[in-house]
């Protein structure tokens, strides 16, 4: 799931999934952190959730994934679009 909250020219995005599905840790990659999965892993919320936010410029779009342990790539269903592999963040 995304959550998006505007700022002035800028978006600020959240990557959310449930707490333990997949097991494991889970980052999310894409084109704004160079596709570096140590950038941004999903961390606890406490509330059955775990996330990682990004603040992205305003008006533009972006490929994402996420990966899980053992190499495991997965899109986001509730994302803007896909394109082959990836899913889409339209800021």
């Amino acid at each position: 799931m995304l959550e998006r909250k505007k700022l002035k020219g800028r978006a600020h995005i959240t990557f959310v999934l449930p707490d333990h599905n997949p097991d494991g840790p889970v980052s999310v990659v894409g084109d704004f952190n160079h596709w570096n999965p140590h950038a941004h892993p999903l961390t606890s919320r406490g509330d059955g959730t775990r996330a990682a936010s990004v603040t992205l410029p305003a008006h533009g779009s972006h490929a994402f994934r996420y990966l899980a342990a053992g190499d495991y790539w997965f899109d986001d269903e509730t994302a803007d679009g896909h394109d082959g592999a990836n899913s889409r963040l339209h800021t």
